[in-house]
């Protein structure tokens, strides 16, 4: 049932989004000259262009709101953050691991794949949580309590004392990580169709700046101990929730939201209700070996080059902060330049191949200067994201927004709870003592392997022309 007795069908062959008296759900029954037909009309003729209803497997425009500059900057620096908090205890988890475990640097790396696993999980389960949440209650209280777990998950993690409390605080940021799913909700919420591959690329410029001031901050905060970047990210996080909370507005109408589902609210529920969209289905199998594939920098990145180059805590956070800075020039003015131009599949696949050389470069590189170097194809591997978000959210209705960034988040979070334990057990392998052969780069050739896949996967998803957004 829909608002005031009426239900959400469609008539075939009337306007989609239309309203039908509930009793008088026969299909081809016109509106006449009766009482609820009169009803009917007053209703649809009230509610105005701007509300449109329909069923889930047809594409209907999207309200376009301006929540103003300031709710916009608040969703922006919500990603910057939380990409500082991931970013800052880069460079000084191998270190604090070995303090609290006593091991060496090779062994150190496998607690900190599963630390990862454990984050990843948790975020696996709760961005359909999240993103089902926002579609039934609104974008602004999920955003507000992401947002404000997060910082007390840093203070937490800055007093552990031991590894257990390492684990049960990567498990808090994994539940409240999952704030980038109503994040990339509000903006498809706010930001007409044709844009949105501009906006998430805006997105993705904050996720990159994260990378320059995270590692970056984390280099330097890392010289006073091993603790004190968490304490830097659990401030910044609890100041951006008090900032939020004064003016972040709403975006998602009442009438536009739906109950909540927990047959919806988990991954398997999430990716069920997606499979209604075949070509998403393709562009989200194809971005989820993309994010496996990615996992290899964030997981092996810290301890292969003090491994191999011989790197400190404040280089690597350098060289992390030199990768943001690309994705931010890369996500924030190319996706204007470019995807106009070649369109978001050409755009995306000129991504793949970029990222994907950028990893075998990583893998066989000799020198300290040559990591900087191959670096460089992250300015058009990070077009990738943004495009196929793009692609993804032009085929689902705007009450399923939410929906489709859940599937999104728990994709991400599976790949980040499949790949730190592979990636750390790979360069573990290759680096022990007892190696066949000593290999510290096998994480990154496995994740070239991924970006082929991921390249075929997207092929074959839109080899065929798109249909239109309104058949369903």
């Amino acid at each position: 049932m829909g608002l005031g007795g009426f239900s959400k069908e469609v008539r075939p062959g009337g306007p989609q989004g239309a309203f039908l008296p509930s009793a008088a759900r026969t299909p081809w029954s016109p509106p006449g000259s009766n009482l609820q037909a009169r009803v009917f009309q007053t209703i649809t003729k009230n509610i105005g262009e701007g509300l449109v209803l329909s069923q889930p497997d047809i594409l209907q425009p999207m309200p376009h709101r301006k929540p103003g500059k300031k709710a916009l900057l608040f969703i922006l620096i919500t990603v910057l953050i939380d990409t500082m908090g991931m970013g800052v205890i880069i460079p000084v988890i191998p270190e604090l691991i070995m303090e609290l475990t006593g091991e060496g640097l090779s062994r150190a790396a496998v607690y900190g794949g599963w630390l990862g696993f454990v984050y990843a999980g948790l975020q696996f389960v709760f961005a359909p949580i999240l993103g089902n949440l926002s579609d039934r209650f609104g974008r602004r209280p999920v955003l507000l309590y992401a947002v404000g777990s997060l910082g007390i998950d840093y203070i937490l993690m800055g007093l552990a004392p031991t590894i257990r409390w390492l684990f049960v605080g990567r498990a808090i940021a994994g539940i409240a990580g999952a704030s980038f799913t109503p994040a990339h909700a509000y903006i498809a919420d706010v930001t007409p169709p044709e844009k949105r591959a501009q906006s998430f690329g805006l997105m993705g410029a904050a996720f990159g700046a994260g990378f320059i001031l995270g590692p970056a901050l984390g280099g330097l905060l890392g010289e006073l101990g091993p603790r004190a970047p968490f304490f830097a990210a659990a401030a910044l996080s609890l100041l951006n929730v008090t900032y939020g909370f004064f003016v972040l507005p709403e975006t998602l109408d009442p009438a536009q939201r739906r109950k909540f589902d927990w047959r919806r609210a988990n991954p398997v529920g999430a990716l069920m209700q997606i499979r209604r969209h075949p070509m998403v289905l393709g562009l989200l199998a194809a971005l989820f070996l993309w994010q496996v594939a990615h996992q290899a920098m964030p997981s092996t990145w810290s301890f292969y080059t003090m491994y191999k180059f011989g790197w400190s805590e404040a280089m690597v956070g350098a060289s992390l902060a030199f990768v943001g800075a690309i994705m931010v020039m890369g996500q924030s003015t190319l996706p204007r330049i470019v995807i106009p131009r070649l369109g978001e599949r050409r755009t995306a696949l000129i991504g793949f191949v970029a990222g994907g050389t950028g990893y075998l470069g990583y893998a066989f590189a000799t020198q300290s200067w040559m990591m900087f170097a191959w670096l460089l194809t992250w300015l058009l591997g990070a077009l990738v994201m943004p495009s196929i978000q793009s692609l993804m959210t032009h085929r689902v209705p705007a009450d399923a927004q939410g929906e489709l960034q859940g599937a999104v988040g728990s994709l991400y979070g599976l790949s980040s709870f499949i790949a730190p334990p592979v990636m750390t057990q790979l360069f573990r392998h290759f680096t022990a003592d007892d190696a066949p052969v000593q290999f510290p780069g096998a994480a990154f050739v496995l994740a070239a392997v991924l970006v082929v896949g991921s390249m075929a996967l997207l092929w074959k998803a839109t080899r065929h022309p798109l249909e239109s957004a309104g058949t369903p």
